[in-house]
């Protein structure tokens, strides 16, 4: 993020490699993540990935397979290591509910620590009616706060120090990233649930480090226009750097 000067997230969900890899070497100059959902690849093959690993070096950008693992920790583990898709050999960071409780992290971690791998959980979700509130809020922080050699940050809608925390806990060395999806600087939703906030909400206002846009980027996917996708992405990246500029010279 320091070294790019970028807090922005492009969240790649087209289900054909040549746009997926056509929207990535656009946007690479531009941010820090790149996220995957890779099942939703209809022409996937292990080509894809080794053309995805060149990316990230090319442009200095880590992969966020957003697989969202949600099962016991045997299983899960064996989802993220192998099956077709070998997350863990790929993806510099992975997510996952904290629905299953701890188990779904030592699982994960049993196979990510040794790669030097992170996790992300999810902690809140911006679609609407999401089921992320309240105490499960509070035990996905607490789960996180267990297991800090793994665990890097959350999906969620605003800065986690205070929540789960009991009397006498010391946070103060506490640097989890707090990544929010659900980011739009023109709409404000869509057909699906999906609700946007800007980038200045998100970060200035909400606290959030990482600002998630898919679709505000790169429109829809059979009209891709490679221009539009690279001014779009330097927009966001503009908005989301400049919101957490102001941010940091206001703590």
């Amino acid at each position: 993020m320091e070294r790019k000067q970028t807090n922005l997230s492009v969240s790649v969900d087209v289900t054909k490699a040549k746009d997926f890899l056509a929207i990535i070497d656009t946007v690479g100059p531009f941010v820090c993540l790149i996220k995957t959902h890779i099942d939703i690849i209809e022409d996937f093959d292990s080509t894809v990935i080794d053309r995805l690993q060149e990316l990230s070096k090319k442009h200095d950008f880590l992969i966020f397979e957003d697989r969202k693992f949600a099962d016991i920790g045997n299983t899960v583990a064996l989802q993220y290591s192998s099956g077709v898709y070998k997350i863990a050999s790929w993806a510099h960071i992975t997510n996952a509910h904290a629905v299953p409780g701890p188990s779904i992290v030592t699982g994960l971690a049993s196979i990510g620590v040794p790669l030097q791998r992170g996790l992300i959980l999810l902690a809140e979700m911006s679609s609407k009616g999401a089921l992320t509130t309240g105490s499960y809020t509070e035990d996905a922080v607490r789960m996180a706060r267990a297991r800090r050699d793994f665990v890097i940050g959350f999906i969620a809608q605003h800065r986690m120090e205070t929540i789960g925390a009991s009397e006498g806990d010391d946070l103060a060395d506490e640097d989890f990233l707090v990544l929010a999806p659900g980011v739009g600087l023109d709409a404000k939703g869509d057909a699906m649930g999906q609700q946007y906030r800007t980038p200045e909400e998100v970060v200035l206002a909400c606290g959030c480090d990482i600002i998630i846009v898919g679709r505000g980027i790169y429109g829809k996917s059979d009209q891709l226009n490679t221009e539009s996708v690279e001014e779009q992405a330097k927009r966001y990246r503009s908005a989301g750097w400049d919101a957490y500029k102001k941010r940091v010279s206001l703590s």
